[in-house]
């Protein structure tokens, strides 16, 4: 049977399996965990500690920004999926000026970080893990920026949490499954085997679950950058200035002296001036219309537009019709994360530095419905290449001998892949992330994607601070992404991706999520469920997501996987099969919606519902 007969019987199919598909919706509503009901506020995070460190702060009258802040830094002292060494991407809607922020504290490439040195090495991409894997940490930077220009707090008041918890706390036990896996590399840098591994030298040798886990080298840390505001204070310096005294002491002073000395100390490249010369920038988020809601996402240099691009192609397709993960929608899906994410491969970089991204081609809706014209609706499209935006802003492209000779670049067949390299690439792909969710009844809204630093972390120095492995998403050759070469001062093109949603000029959805390449094809989906499929928030954070490898991981080789496919164990095998008619490679998991939060702003009844998906450690308290 042709594989065209093969698509035509899965339309006939679908119309059969809807009554099916119905009744997976209706088995979503019975979600395993329930709606957070919030009348004052919300607070959910990745990690349940987190999460509780942000309604302490809520609890003491702090804004939605001062517990986001609180969050943040309670999730950099767990280090499984961040440390104060990596990096914060977050979007804040103030309700005072009605206008969404975005927050770009990502770190940039040290001194020394040039195409010339790493291809010397051998090296087809900076390195995953290590010294030379770290970019300037923008945790800091971040939290400092975000309570000085939004919050009200102060920063010893908002560190306070996470300086209780680096004095002691009961560790959990997917850090200490983490620490344990990664103690070979752990063990080549010192400073992080002195704090990682308590157990040194026995079998079993990160701390055991329900531990206390003391951090001390951090703490002292901390307590400095606390001691820079309380000093300044105390000459009658306002808050925000204050606060902005700590800042410079981490990015100026013995704070960065140490960093800096054990960094380069284990063959790091991170100068003094790399630091001093970093900054955050304060920015306004790109945006796209769909369907009257404005949703909001960081710009090219996260993969966020991703999001805007697909819902421009999408908003012209009858979703609802289609069926909820019937076999048109999950191709019609799959095929549109094709194109878009093979403009983020190529297209995508840091703005503040030549060339220029082509975003508002890239967002263009005429762009978007050319695109679409290229849909293959009958198989999957493995030769899928980014399109050309600059018509779409009245320019000629200057890539375009560049994009005659682009493929999916490390590209393996499934088939031909170990067990072992599968399990490795999978890992890259969902590469540790955490989110942060906080909302309260002012009004202040704010979304937050960090990371970075994570297990296996080397430390810098005494500061008790893991370095960030974000190097690693950089390219050494043009051909792969003229946008994204490493350069001195610049930043990766990161996956970190925060998402907001304006309705009526009012918040409606704020939401983020975990896993690498993968976040924004869970949040379009999140987003879909309760736009299309009339989902409630913690319903559309379960949901039975689709997970495409198609596009290029943005760690380790790179390695993109056309045409394979993971569903969610819920959907019907007869699915399953048509797909794999039409040149899919099925995988199943029992869990496919990554670790979604997310909080809805139901104006009906002025109250907020927030959601954590049962994927990990998700957690969150709401008022």
């Amino acid at each position: 049977m042709s594989k065209n007969s093969i698509f035509n019987l899965c339309k006939i199919f679908t119309v059969l399996l809807i009554l099916l598909l119905a009744n997976i919706g209706m088995t979503a509503q019975r979600t395993q965990k329930p709606v957070l009901h919030g009348h004052h506020w919300v607070a959910i995070t990745g990690k349940p500690l987190g999460a509780t460190a942000g309604a302490k702060i809520f609890e003491r009258g702090g804004n939605a920004v001062d517990a986001t802040c609180a969050m943040l830094a309670a999730v950099s002292t767990m280090y499984d999926v961040l440390s104060w060494g990596g990096e914060t991407q977050a979007l804040i809607y103030n309700p005072h000026t009605k206008k969404v922020y975005g927050i770009n504290a990502l770190g940039a490439a040290p001194t020394g970080a040039t195409l010339e040195f790493f291809k010397q090495k051998g090296l087809e991409y900076p390195p995953a893990y290590g010294p030379l894997a770290a970019v300037t940490p923008g945790t800091p930077g971040g939290l400092l920026t975000m309570l000085a220009e939004f919050g009200s707090m102060s920063l010893k008041q908002v560190l306070e949490p996470a300086m209780q918890m680096a004095e002691g706390y009961p560790i959990e036990e997917a850090l200490c499954r983490s620490i344990e896996r990664g103690k070979e590399r752990i063990k080549k840098w010192p400073y992080s085997k002195k704090i990682l591994l308590p157990h040194l030298g026995e079998e079993y040798e990160a701390p055991h679950a329900g531990e206390i886990f003391r951090q001390g080298d951090l703490l002292d840390t901390l307590k400095k950058m606390v001691e820079a505001e309380q000093k300044a204070l105390e000459e009658g310096k306002s808050r925000k200035e204050a606060i902005y005294a700590a800042y410079d002491r981490f990015y100026k002073g013995d704070i960065a002296e140490e960093f800096v000395r054990g960094c380069q100390e284990q063959g790091g490249l991170i100068t003094k001036k790399d630091l001093a010369d970093w900054q955050v920038y304060i920015e306004e988020p790109v945006t796209t219309d769909y369907k009257g809601i404005k949703v909001y996402k960081l710009t090219s240099w996260v993969q966020g537009p991703v999001m805007l691009q697909a819902l421009n192609i999408l908003e012209d397709i009858d979703l609802k019709s289609m069926a909820y993960n019937s076999v048109n929608y999950i191709h019609t899906l799959y095929q549109v994360m094709n194109l878009v994410y093979a403009d983020r491969d190529f297209y995508y970089g840091d703005p503040y530095y030549p060339p220029a991204e082509p975003i508002t081609g890239l967002l263009s809706k005429e762009y978007a419905k050319e695109r679409l014209k290229q849909i293959n609706w009958n198989v999957n499209d493995p030769d899928v290449k980014p399109g050309d935006p600059y018509p779409f802003e009245g320019k000629k492209n200057p890539y375009l001998h560049l994009l005659e000779k682009w493929t999916n670049t490390g590209e393996k067949e499934v088939e031909k892949m170990s067990r072992e390299e599968l399990a490795a690439h999978d890992e890259d792909f969902f590469t540790g992330t955490t989110s942060i969710q906080a909302a309260d009844k002012e009004g202040w809204v704010v979304s937050v994607t960090p990371s970075g630093g994570w297990i296996p972390a080397c430390i810098a120095g005494k500061t008790g601070i893991g370095m960030s492995q974000r190097m690693q998403s950089f390219v050494l050759d043009e051909g792969k992404n003229p946008f994204n070469l490493v350069e001195p001062g610049k930043r990766p093109r990161a996956t970190l991706t925060p998402g907001m949603a304006l309705k009526d000029g009012k918040p409606y959805l704020s939401f983020a999520v975990q896993g690498g390449d993968t976040q924004d094809q869970n949040l379009l989906q999140f987003f879909l469920n309760m736009v299309e499929f009339d989902m409630n928030v913690q319903q559309a954070c379960e949901a039975a997501n689709i997970v495409s490898f198609q596009m290029q991981s943005s760690f380790g080789e790179h390695v993109a996987t056309p045409g394979r496919l993971t569903l969610n164990e819920r959907v019907p095998e007869k699915v399953r099969e048509m797909l794999e008619g039409i040149g899919y490679k099925v995988g199943v998991s029992e869990r496919t919606s990554g670790p979604i939060t997310a909080i809805y702003f139901d104006w009906k009844h002025g109250t907020l519902w927030g959601g954590a998906s049962n994927y990990g450690e998700d957690y969150g308290i709401a008022w």
